[in-house]
């Protein structure tokens, strides 16, 4: 049996593929999930140096999310600061008006640290880990077996400003005073 040129050429690459370790910090920080039940996953994560709480992973929702008392807490430190509105559209059409801060400093699991990461202020107790963060930690694997999530160039010596995410439904509207 004759193979083709390309098929030779490809069997003897795939081992060097196959073993070489992902380059320039790629998938270098491997966070544990934990299963919440009704397909929904946990990380850890640390905002400024309040304590560790748990934020649900969602790569369906555009921004990181934090609650009202998390905010106190954060401002009472000065370590969040007001950044912009957004105008949100939840899953059933209803439009919200949503103030987003801009937070110092991340850390999600141990050692995957991001500073200034924008969070929307939203009236829900749970917190959530949204696109606009898995974005500045991209490319990132969300994997249910084992439950981790794997993040790429999340150190704080290699965190660059992103470009923000265009997320579809969520437009910045200009703050009026209050």
């Amino acid at each position: 049996m004759t193979f083709p040129r390309w098929f030779l050429r490809l069997l003897a690459v795939a081992p060097c593929l196959a073993v070489m370790p992902a380059l320039g910090g790629e998938f270098d920080t491997r966070i544990p999930m934990s299963s919440g039940g009704a397909a929904t996953f946990y990380v850890q994560g640390q905002l400024g140096d309040l304590d560790t709480t748990d934020f649900m992973v969602d790569t369906g929702s555009g921004y990181m999310t934090i609650n009202q008392a998390t905010l106190d807490r954060l401002s009472e430190r000065k370590l969040a600061s007001y950044e912009r509105d957004l105008i949100g559209v939840l899953a059933d059409g209803t439009e919200l008006k949503v103030p987003v801060y801009l937070i110092s400093r991340l850390e999600l699991g141990t050692g995957c640290v991001l500073e200034n990461v924008e969070a929307a202020l939203f009236p829900a107790k749970r917190q959530i880990l949204g696109l606009n963060v898995l974005n500045r930690a991209a490319p990132f694997i969300f994997s249910v077996n084992p439950p981790e999530l794997v993040l790429s160039h999340c150190q704080p010596d290699m965190v660059a400003e992103a470009e923000p995410v265009a997320v579809p439904g969520l437009q910045p509207v200009v703050a009026q005073p209050q």
